[in-house]
Parts: structure tokens; sequence; C-alpha cells
């Protein structure tokens, strides 16, 4: 799956792979867990994090990936050392296997207690 046309995000994880399921849904609980405040919406096909109606995380399932997408700089700064050891576009976190679901959770954190410039 690429881009979904999914309304809401319990339909977009009813239609992973169920060997995607597990890993989307685990990230997706993280996000809800670690985000007080954010708003959670399908955009661009894929569950994503807004606060105050701009959007910071989003989590997908790629075709040979699962990607949690990172959309403030400051972030990205204050992590450089522990994201060198990942698969890292601009903006977006690549895992091939498992998530590294401690590295994610420090990443929200640091987002939803910050206000730093979205990227993207």
């Amino acid at each position: 799956m690429v881009q979904s046309k999914a309304p809401d995000v319990p339909t977009y994880l009813a239609e992973l792979p169920d060997g995607r399921r597990e890993a989307v849904t685990r990230l997706r609980d993280l996000c809800l867990q670690e985000l007080p405040g954010f708003t959670e919406v399908m955009a661009y096909g894929m569950p994503t994090y807004e606060r105050d109606g701009t959007p910071e995380v989003a989590v997908a399932s790629q075709k040979h990936y699962i990607s949690v997408y990172l959309l403030r700089s400051d972030i990205h700064e204050a992590f450089t050392d522990r994201l060198a050891a990942h698969d890292m576009g601009k903006s977006c976190l690549r895992f091939r296997k498992e998530p590294d679901y401690d590295l994610v959770r420090d990443l929200l954190r640091a987002t939803a207690s910050g206000d730093g410039a979205v990227i993207c």
C-alpha cells in the first residue's frame, strides 16, 4: 500500500496486510499516547498527527518499509546522532524491519514538547 483512500485510521489499519498491521497499529498507539493535544486525521493517504491544524508526524505502510514522517526540523537536529544509524530521508524515517519503538517514542515526546518549524 503506497497511498490509501481510507476515510479514517481504523479503516486504513484494516486494509494493511497482516505482517504490517501490528507494527503500524503499535506506532499509532505510540502517537496517540505521546502526542497529547494533537488531532489524528487521514492526510495524503496516511495517519497524520496535527497540532493546531499543522501536520507534525505521520505514519505509513509503504511497499518495502514502514515510514514515520517527522515534519519538524528541530527534531532532526536534536536526534542527528540517533537517526544517523537509520534509513532517513528529508523527513521520512524508514524501517525495513521492525520499527525502533524506543527511538520513535523519544522522537514523539520531543515533538510534543516543542514547537519548531515544519519542514514539509
